[in-house]
């Protein structure tokens, strides 16, 4: 690694961090308000930065290279809640099974039919396709099936933080408050992101939402490529 790309890690990559911090600060100021959300609050902050500072994205991307390293083992992290509630998931595994099938192969077909109609390019229909699963695998399936990898993970860190800041509130008009309901379906929908904000609930949400992370990252990347020759 070159000297200046060094200092360019060192600087963004504690940008990015420090950022962070003030996210989860402002979230305790407002008492865990959805909109108060840490990643969006990063987001905000570092590509105003960005912009100011006329640093391309691309440089920031690269110069963040640990904190993308570091996704891989943070989502296996998920597993200890998940090993501490293995009973109570077992028990379940029929309607978490059809929960998410039908949660992958919504995000997939939704996401792709979307940008269809609304004239977008193929490229990025398949950008979306994978947009709901956690960032490393998103990038890979991306890859795959014809997409933009880079594009891919801005549309799955955008689409994990509209599901954490708005999960909540959706469930709540259907009057589902389980907290293994609410830790699946941010796992499904929004993968890490979102994941970590149900996890909130306590360790059962944060198992629920491992098994959607995991398991909804899995099967994406096996139906993936058959949903992409169907458009």
């Amino acid at each position: 690694m070159s000297l200046p790309h060094f200092f360019a890690s060192v600087l963004w990559t504690s940008v990015t961090i420090a950022c962070y911090l003030i996210g989860l600060g402002l979230r305790r100021l407002t008492r865990n308000h959805a909109l108060a959300n840490p990643a969006l609050i990063t987001m905000i902050l570092v590509a105003s930065l960005l912009i100011t500072t006329g640093t391309p994205y691309d440089v920031y991307f690269r110069s963040t290279w640990l904190l993308t390293f570091l996704l891989a083992p943070a989502t296996v992290a998920l597993g200890i809640p998940l090993a501490k509630n293995f009973a109570h998931v077992r028990r379940s595994l029929l309607g978490v099974g059809f929960g998410l099938v039908a949660g992958c192969l919504t995000s997939m077909v939704t996401g792709v039919l979307l940008v269809r109609l609304l004239g977008g390019s193929k490229e990025l229909a398949m950008s979306m396709l994978p947009k709901a699963v956690t960032t490393p695998i998103a990038m890979s399936v991306a890859g795959q099936i014809g997409g933009a990898p880079a594009l891919t993970a801005i549309l799955a860190i955008v689409g994990g933080i509209i599901a954490a800041v708005t999960l909540r509130a959706v469930l709540g008009i259907f009057r589902i408050n389980d907290p293994h309901s609410v830790g699946l379906a941010a796992g499904t929908a929004g993968s890490g992101i979102a994941g970590a904000h149900a996890a909130q609930m306590g360790d059962g949400a944060a198992a629920f939402a491992a098994i959607g992370i995991g398991l909804n990252g899995l099967l994406t990347a096996l139906v993936a490529p058959a949903v992409a020759a169907l458009f």
